[in-house]
């Protein structure tokens, strides 16, 4: 039995998290929302577990996305953004799962 790919997408605001899991459900994809994406992806990692992150932050600081880009995220998206470079990154997620 497949599973489908576990992405994470993490945004600090709690309405963009609302329309993007509503984005990445209209694609035909599970979504769930949760934990700061820092702590999500140091817990992740601690667990031995790559799973595919996408940040999302207003803030874009220099410092952060050096971090998670490092730790091993897909990307790191400033606000605003188009809709087509977050679809994108979640392909490129989809493959990365699949080689998994």
């Amino acid at each position: 039995m497949q599973h489908a790919p576990v992405i994470s997408i993490i945004d600090d605001d709690e309405s963009m998290r609302c329309a993007i899991k509503s984005l990445v459900t209209s694609l035909g994809l599970d979504a769930h929302t949760g934990l700061d994406g820092v702590d999500l992806q140091k817990s992740l990692l601690a667990q031995g577990r790559r799973i595919p992150i996408i940040f999302v932050t207003a803030f874009p600081e220099e410092r952060l996305r050096a971090r998670a880009i490092e730790a091993g995220a897909l990307g790191f998206l400033s606000k605003p953004f188009e809709s087509e470079t977050l679809i994108k990154l979640i392909d490129k997620a989809i493959e990365t799962g699949r080689k998994t």
